[in-house]
């Protein structure tokens, strides 16, 4: 593939991947290969200084035989169309797989939230949701954060919903604070899930949490998270990284020292350990596990081969280019698909639907109970499909997830 080649091309690929593998009807290829719906939206915010500023966004709905649409929105400058739609496929694919009752959704507004106001960004939020509240709802299409959206941004768009609708409606949004109706666990949900994986994979592979050592790319709340459990699971995390500084230490280095440096405003301030020349050259240190965990196409045919790690385990969505993989798999270096590596937010946010519809909440202990037990059930769905089919993890976890859309469409007379 091209260096032009976008996420949607990617995800494309992916299914064609697994589709040469299984009898799947043309028309159904046709329908998993574009979304039902994409939204373009323009909206003015005023701005603090008096003046309004006019800003775009999207919301893409692939694909509804399973449920409701579900997925993030995200603020950033370069959010486009085709990576609104990729994001929205993947979304329907780890539904899916991991059998929870949603297609895939996926939102974006172009802008840099760095450069607004807290009241700018709220601003912002509450016209987004104006602007696709005729096309979301809790039986319709749920959207969650994503990069740089928070529970409070939830909140706001929660109650903007809510005003229109002259009720209370918690369900039109997950990843909510919990006293508006969010879930216990959900901010940790992602980062939780692909740990309860790399544990799964860690005895596979007759590996010892204590032995094994880990590389992160990307400090935000995922990947902040997984490298704190994996640091109090005993795992040695040799490498960490943000948008500016890679830190390194052979002998591992003192995750709650690093989250108190974030914290405080500048990885770098950890001190006692190796800065790299550059954040990505994290990606090519010596690991056993690397987590890309920042945003797509972190890896592609230009760096791969300089890729170290026995195992990637993506908690970022897209973060390795097919040609990339495939590279990957000639060195046998094993790849733990997105679709099942993060999709422990997407399980967590299910459940905070179903709390929200009960209008009845479950403890934390219930639902990171609910999360393993569905994440483990994917993850061996995941392994059977490689091992029957004789593919790599993405191409099974494709295979299983398609095989299921299949079945939904089926059932609803589609074809």
């Amino acid at each position: 593939m091209s260096n032009q080649d976008t996420a949607y091309d990617h995800v494309k690929a992916q299914i064609k991947e697994a589709t040469d593998l299984i009898h799947v009807e043309p028309i159904v290829q046709d329908m998993l290969q574009h979304p039902k719906r994409v939204i373009q939206v323009t909206f003015p915010v005023e701005m603090d200084d008096g003046t309004s500023k006019l800003f775009h966004g999207y919301r893409s709905q692939h694909l509804d035989a399973l449920g409701p649409y579900k997925g993030g929105l995200r603020f950033h400058p370069e959010v486009d169309l085709d990576e609104t739609k990729a994001l929205s496929m993947w979304m329907s694919f780890k539904c899916a797989l991991v059998q929870i009752p949603h297609g895939g959704g996926k939102g974006g507004v172009v802008c840099d939230p760095r450069e607004l106001s807290d009241r700018e960004v709220r601003r912002l939020s509450r016209a987004f949701m104006e602007a696709v509240q005729d096309v979301v709802g809790p039986n319709q299409d749920v959207m969650a954060p994503d990069v740089n959206t928070d529970p409070s941004i939830m909140g706001y768009m929660m109650d903007t919903y809510s005003k229109r609708e002259a009720n209370f409606v918690p369900g039109i949004i997950t990843g909510k604070p919990p006293i508006l109706g969010g879930s216990e666990g959900r901010s940790q949900a992602t980062a939780q899930g692909a740990v309860y994986v790399i544990e799964y994979l860690l005895n596979d592979q007759e590996m010892k949490l204590d032995e094994t050592t880990v590389a992160i790319q990307g400090f935000g709340n995922g990947g902040q998270i997984a490298a704190r459990l994996l640091y109090d699971l005993g795992c040695k995390v040799i490498a960490v990284s943000d948008s500016k500084t890679a830190l390194y230490d052979q002998n591992g280095l003192d995750i709650p020292k690093a989250q108190k440096a974030k914290e405080e405003g500048e990885l770098a301030s950890y001190g006692e350990a190796d800065v790299l020349d550059q954040p990505d050259d994290l990606l090519y240190i010596k690991t056993d596990i690397l987590i890309p965990a920042a945003l797509e196409a972190a890896i592609h045919k230009e760096n791969v081969t300089d890729v170290q790690a026995k195992m990637i385990v993506e908690l970022a969505n897209g973060p390795t280019t097919p040609e990339a993989e495939k590279i990957l798999l000639e060195r046998n270096q094993l790849v733990i698909p997105d679709i099942l590596a993060n999709s422990g937010g997407v399980i967590v946010s299910y459940l905070e639907s179903v709390q929200n519809h009960m209008n009845y909440y479950w403890d934390e202990k219930e639902i990171l109970q609910q999360l393993k037990d569905r994440i483990l059930n994917g993850y061996k769905r995941v392994v059977d499909h490689a091992e029957q089919h004789k593919t790599s993890y993405r191409t099974a976890a494709m295979i299983a997830a398609i095989k299921r859309l299949n079945q939904a469409i089926s059932a609803r007379g589609w074809n």
